[in-house]
């Protein structure tokens, strides 16, 4: 078997390992992605479009999907301050407390037990196939924020950032996370 296929068989095999710890604690993979999601999200993102364009789903398994996070309590609605036609979504404790038992966590002590280097070029690597995939799919990637052109480093002074397209202020917590507007710089 050559590399290309090799790798490409591995990449789908992980997957499968991902998708059958999705099943952990009685929710089904998309519940656990959206999870993930949500936990990774800057304020911008976490709403039900932002979701279901990061999942790559339809708009009523999205809406499926949040309806029982929201039964069993481990998601919040609230209304969306700058627009009373949509909501924000959020982890509630229950939420954030399941995610600390995520299974994904053992995938992850595996990759922070590899050498630097094999991460970084695996990291990288990972990267650029899931762009090309979401290119050819017609979906884009979500980015961290501190990565965008429309970031704006210590804009008010040392950790206070800006986004120069949202015109809003960012702290450094908000730069570690992902948002849906992210463009590359």
């Amino acid at each position: 078997m050559d590399d290309r296929n090799s790798a490409v068989e591995l990449v789908e095999r992980l997957t499968r390992i991902v998708a059958n710890e999705g099943h952990a604690q009685g929710l089904k993979p998309a519940q656990w992605e959206a999870l993930r999601y949500l936990a990774r999200a800057n304020r911008f993102s976490r709403t039900p479009g932002a979701l279901t364009a990061y999942l790559g789903l339809t708009k009523g398994t999205v809406s499926q999907t949040l309806m029982a996070l929201e039964r069993s309590g481990f998601i919040e609605k609230t209304a969306n301050p700058g627009d009373a036609r949509s909501v924000r979504l959020g982890l509630s404790p229950a939420g954030a407390d399941l995610l600390r038992r995520d299974g994904i966590d053992t995938l992850r002590r595996a990759f922070d037990g590899l050498p630097a280097e094999v991460q970084a070029a695996l990291g990288d690597g990972l990267e650029r196939l899931v762009k090309a995939g979401l290119a050819a799919r017609g979906g884009r990637a979500f980015g961290v924020c501190r990565t965008c052109r429309h970031f704006v480093a210590d804009a008010g002074g040392a950790g206070r950032h800006f986004c120069a397209l949202l015109k809003e202020q960012l702290s450094d917590g908000d730069a570690e996370l992902i948002c849906h507007e992210q463009e590359a710089a």
